[in-house]
């Protein structure tokens, strides 16, 4: 499982009932998980499970060093060289990050920008916080997720404090130009908090040289941890400025019941998930042995097979609309479309129970985005490729898409 070869690794796996499966909702959550993961969180929940800050003997010490590299890891990974191991916060994952980072720092009268094609992870948070006074504005979108930047400086306001945004479109792969952004926020002083939920453990990502002030990463996907991990990273002058949104027992300076004022502390009340940390320490360290840019390399490859396969199928979109780029530029290796004809919700169940082709159908929890890509209310089909898909499990939705929108009965393919 560990071969990178497109025609020899591969996702597939048995359900209950023992049908060969094809996993291709890896933007849902990867599988499998990375090597060394299921060991990880197996040696410590049938060992030594004991709590971490909460113990004075030799286990409890070893764990927080594990944790704490795990905490280091994440910083080199992202790049975060001013940053220290305390400026690492674990949560559950990115839609906890958000929210303990919007509801933590905005106040009633900030203004936020946000770009049009963002997931509800980012969307229902500042609704929420629409109700105490919060504003936003949605940053323009092009048909196929491209953010339009300079339409940005038209919405700024003196009350603008905050940026927010996803790296890549969980609904059509649409990569947002980062760079772009964090030096637009530079320019206006502008907070800027990245949502890296599709890209972490893909896409390179350098908190200083993107400006970025507050990253939200999640663990069970590109980074191939346990479901129940992420957290973000921040900046200290944002930290400070962050109100905590939970509070409670840290293990530290336990004589007093005030909100501890340092970092991570301020910030993780209470126990940790930590066989998941644990898992996810494991992942980082399979994911360290990997050449930089292998795992995108290879996603896109299998990714530009497959639209060329659809291209190829129906080139004029009559049975298959593709939603966002038609191509690989500037996009990440989740791919949508719409069978034009054939209700979707069949088209996916017949994928998964006729061929056992794992997708995602529907709304993808990002009503904005497919306004934006003009799929909205349908929705679309969502095929999403990790590292160890292979071309024979491309082949397969291909064919099965063919069949499943008659092109296989009306052309030779």
């Amino acid at each position: 499982m560990n071969d990178m070869n497109p025609h020899t690794a591969g996702s597939a796996c048995e359900n209950t009932a023992g049908q060969r499966k094809i996993y291709l909702d890896q933007a849902a959550t990867s599988c499998p998980k990375a090597p060394g993961v299921a060991d990880a969180v197996y040696r410590y929940l049938s060992g030594s499970a004991v709590n971490v800050n909460r113990g004075t003997y030799g286990d409890a010490y070893s764990l927080e060093e594990q944790i704490l590299d795990t905490r280091e890891q994440l910083l080199k990974l992202f790049h975060f060289t001013s940053g220290r191991g305390r400026n690492v916060i674990f949560t559950s994952g990115v839609t906890a990050s958000l929210n303990m980072l919007l509801k933590g720092i905005l106040r009633p009268g900030d203004h936020v920008l946000v770009s049009s094609m963002e997931h509800n992870a980012v969307m229902r948070p500042l609704i929420q916080l629409t109700h105490t006074g919060v504003t936003f504005d949605r940053i323009p979108c092009s048909s196929d997720g491209t953010l339009l930047l300079h339409e940005a400086e038209n919405l700024l306001r003196p009350e603008t404090r905050l940026l927010v945004c996803l790296h890549a479109s969980n609904v059509c792969g649409t990569v947002m130009p980062v760079q772009e952004i964090g030096d637009f926020c530079r320019k206006h002083n502008l907070i800027f908090i990245l949502d890296a939920a599709q890209t972490a453990g893909v896409l390179p990502l350098d908190m200083e040289r993107l400006h970025i002030d507050a990253l939200a990463f999640t663990g069970h996907k590109g980074l191939r941890g346990p479901q129940g991990t992420g957290g973000f990273l921040i900046r200290d002058e944002l930290a400070a400025q962050t109100e905590p949104l939970l509070s409670g027992g840290t293990g530290s300076i336990s004589h007093t019941e005030e909100v501890p004022d340092f970092l991570p502390d301020r910030f993780e009340p209470g126990t940790p998930n930590i066989p998941g940390i644990l898992g996810l320490h494991a992942a980082l360290s399979h994911l360290a042995q990997t050449p930089p840019g292998e795992i995108f390399r290879r996603e896109m490859e299998l990714t530009d097979y497959f639209l060329k396969g659809i291209r190829k199928l129906d080139p004029e979109e009559n049975f298959i609309r593709l939603a966002g780029k038609k191509t690989t530029d500037g996009r990440c290796a989740v791919v949508s479309l719409q069978t034009v004809g054939v209700d979707m919700a069949q088209a996916a169940w017949e994928l998964d129970s006729r061929y056992g082709i794992m997708t995602r159908v529907g709304l993808h929890c990002a009503p904005a985005a497919h306004k934006t890509l003009g799929t909205y209310p349908e929705g679309t089909i969502r095929f999403s490729f990790g590292p160890e898909n292979t071309v024979e499990e491309a082949d397969a939705a291909l064919g099965a898409l063919a069949e499943i929108t008659g092109i296989s009965s009306r052309k030779e393919i």
